[in-house]
């Protein structure tokens, strides 16, 4: 994953996936997709916020995630909030649907993205929910860095 990340172009990032989830580990996912949403997608038009990743006939699935109809493609278009296939290897996907059955672990769409070779991926987190103690904790760290970088600049 390491050389994907060089020249990735980022379309769609869930930004509050690390305040209300533990991230343990994140895997890279391809995702099916129509030429239409392709080309929504290139413009930078996507919402994967209220999304996440689940079991859907057998196979992993990206459910609930915006990508809104593209113009040009009129009578062509796509459903803007249809269930996507997403691509793994089948001893990945049966490790995760097994997490997620088994042992209260989420799919957490991270952020979407073209590859260096212009190809569609989806991170994917394997998350658990965090107590709201945990959030507040966090709040409080981030303060604290804050607060202490506010410090280092007033006594530079």
């Amino acid at each position: 994953m390491a050389g994907s990340q060089v020249a990735r172009r980022e379309v769609a990032r869930n930004r509050r996936a690390r305040f209300d989830y533990l991230i343990e580990e994140t895997i890279e996912a391809g995702i099916m997709l129509t030429g239409s949403e392709v080309k929504s997608l290139r413009e930078g038009r996507a919402s994967i916020g209220e999304s996440y990743a689940g079991e859907y006939q057998g196979s992993l699935a990206l459910i609930n995630a915006h990508i809104p109809e593209y113009r040009p493609a009129a009578p062509f278009n796509h459903e803007p909030r249809r269930i996507r296939r997403l691509l793994v290897h089948r001893r990945e996907m049966d490790r995760l649907l097994g997490m997620i059955r088994r042992e209260g672990y989420t799919l957490v769409p991270m952020s979407l993205y073209f590859n260096d070779r212009g190809i569609a991926k989806l991170e994917l987190g394997m998350a658990r929910g965090k107590k709201m103690a945990d959030k507040r904790e966090d709040q409080k760290k981030r303060d604290w860095e804050r607060q202490k970088s506010r410090i280092m600049r007033e006594r530079a």
